[in-house]
């Protein structure tokens, strides 16, 4: 009995050497697997629209040459939005970080007017306005940065959708034990990215629209952050209506501040709360404090795509783990 407790112990360090050395090999390699990540995760998106046009006696290569342009112009554009916005954005960081430093500085002494005493010094470091701006608009760059890489992933996705109406195919003609099961986890997953993708896409877009009306600077660039920063649930939203609502603030008065505020939370609240469990189910959920801890695995393990892929990717894992008997019980421990 003892024999098989140290059996059991030598085992259970071995796989956990194993995980280690696995993720050391995945970090290492970051620059192959952060594309071929991203052009798995858009080759699901574009999938449907393939097979559809396949469905309708396209040919393939035309059906393939439809969805590249597609793509394409999809890229182009933003790259042609993002980067004038960002690089305008980094050059106005100086004077944003003055004005946020006033408006903090009479905010302060405000407070002081009415017998609120707060010591400026504790205060300014804690809240530092200088940091805060150039940390959006790093953060803003090495977003821009992921489109500059598009050449290697649209190649990757033009394979990978080639491969996307043989694939089960060969799977079946495999004999391949659990086929059913491997079947039903890829589903799953196609499911939970298309509508995540989906309510994403609604959230960016009605965030772009409302700042346009109210003429914040630099619409459209919060649209696309609040569309990325969709898919990490509670933590997104907040992150992604930070450098909107401090626009806002450096732009306009605190009325309109605070409108902006309310459209972010309408929003997150309506697409968040109510739409998204409706029609995803609620057994994709993740705890927040899953979310949290997979934010910062996934962005120390694969960088800023890590981190906008963290809940894809875990809800991948736990779809993965709930197909198995032996393995379910952590996919509960994930759950929300």
């Amino acid at each position: 009995m003892a024999m098989a407790k140290n059996f059991s112990v030598g085992y259970g360090f071995m796989i956990m050497a194993a995980v280690v050395i696995v993720l050391a090999g995945i970090k290492a390699a970051s620059a192959i697997v952060v594309p071929f990540l991203l052009s798995l995760f858009l080759a699901i998106i574009l999938s449907p629209l393939f097979l559809w046009l396949k469905e309708k006696k396209v040919p393939q290569g035309i059906a393939l040459l439809l969805i590249i342009l597609f793509l394409l112009a999809t890229i182009t554009t933003l790259m042609i939005f993002l980067g004038t916005s960002i690089q305008d954005f980094t050059q106005n960081v100086p004077s944003y970080e003055i004005k946020l430093r006033t408006d903090f500085q009479n905010l302060l002494g405000f407070l002081q007017s009415y017998g609120i005493q707060v010591p400026k010094e504790d205060f300014s470091t804690l809240f530092a306005t200088n940091s805060i701006m150039q940390y959006i608009a790093k953060t803003l760059k090495s977003l821009s940065g992921l489109l500059t890489n598009s050449l290697m992933i649209i190649m990757t996705i033009i394979f990978m959708l080639m491969e996307v109406s043989q694939f089960r195919k060969k799977l079946e003609l495999s004999n391949t034990n659990g086929l059913n099961s491997f079947i039903e986890v890829s589903d799953n997953i196609k499911h939970f990215i298309l509508l995540k993708s989906m309510t994403s896409a609604a959230t960016g877009i009605f965030i772009a629209v409302s700042l346009k009306i109210i003429g914040l600077d630099y619409a459209i660039l919060w649209g696309v952050v609040a569309f990325l920063l969709n898919f990490i649930p509670n933590i997104g939203s907040i992150i992604a209506a930070v450098p909107a609502v401090l626009m806002s603030l450096i732009q306009f008065d605190i009325t309109t501040t605070l409108l902006v505020a309310a459209i972010y939370a309408i929003t997150n609240i309506t697409i968040g709360s109510v739409i998204e469990p409706k029609i995803m189910g609620k057994g994709l959920g993740l705890s927040t404090l899953v979310v949290f801890l997979s934010l910062i695995f996934w962005g120390w393990l694969l960088g800023p795509v890590g981190m906008l892929l963290s809940v894809p990717l875990t809800i991948m894992v736990k779809i993965v783990l709930d197909a198995k008997e032996d393995t379910r019980w952590i996919a509960v421990l994930l759950g929300n």
